[in-house]
């Protein structure tokens, strides 16, 4: 049987572009198409699919977000993600969320075709460029625990912020980079003043550049 793919991408030509690249593929199928990521949670469920092509910034709900609720509603659904955001967090956001793969828009039709084969197989798929930083980032993690890396105090969500902070980037950037509410950045940001002992952003970055966070590491 082939594999049913679910295409959810807010951009019509996108989406046109690519159900024409994958057309010719035997052992492939565009079951569906889905404009943000409520209906594309909806669809995938609905018309069974394999594998959904997920981008991440989309209305409605984020791609983010339909990853997370795939992975609590229809688990056997894999996620392989095609986006714009060539980024660390997107990328370990998604990742975290339930996402089998990751893939920079403009990758070619038969890295796409290999990939959405890969993680249908249970495999877990990087672009070019990709999976060099993802090895890296999970083999620079200490074999001991979070209690040997700095700031072990904080969660794995309040470091990506704490980084985010150190770069400069204001509670709305850091909420559209993580996908997040501006409201759940406050929230982690404050509980990132209160663990740190600090009273402000100022202090909060001198700390985090102490233990090589931010662009002035």
């Amino acid at each position: 049987m082939p594999i049913k793919v679910l295409l959810a991408d807010d951009h019509p030509m996108f989406r046109y572009g690519l159900r024409a690249a994958l057309a010719d593929v035997d052992d492939l199928v565009v079951a569906g198409e889905a404009a943000d990521g409520r209906t594309a949670t909806a669809q995938a469920q609905e018309l069974g699919v394999d594998v959904v092509l997920m981008d991440l910034d989309m209305p409605e709900m984020n791609g983010i977000d339909a990853i997370r609720e795939l992975r609590r509603r229809a688990p056997s659904v894999a996620v392989l993600v095609l986006t714009m955001f060539d980024n660390d967090e997107s990328l370990f956001t998604a990742m975290r969320a339930g996402a089998r793969g990751y893939l920079v828009k403009g990758a070619e039709q038969e890295q796409i075709v290999r990939a959405v084969r890969a993680v249908v197989a249970g495999e877990v798929v990087f672009g070019t460029g990709i999976a060099e930083r993802a090895l890296a980032y999970f083999t620079a993690a200490p074999a001991s625990g979070r209690a040997a890396r700095p700031l072990p105090e904080l969660t794995d969500r309040e470091m990506e912020v704490l980084r985010l902070v150190a770069d400069g980037l204001n509670n709305a950037e850091i909420a559209r980079r993580l996908f997040l509410s501006e409201k759940t950045v406050r929230n982690h940001v404050s509980s990132i003043f209160a663990k740190l002992r600090v009273d402000d952003r100022s202090q909060a970055i001198v700390r985090a550049r102490r233990v090589g966070l931010g662009s002035g590491e």
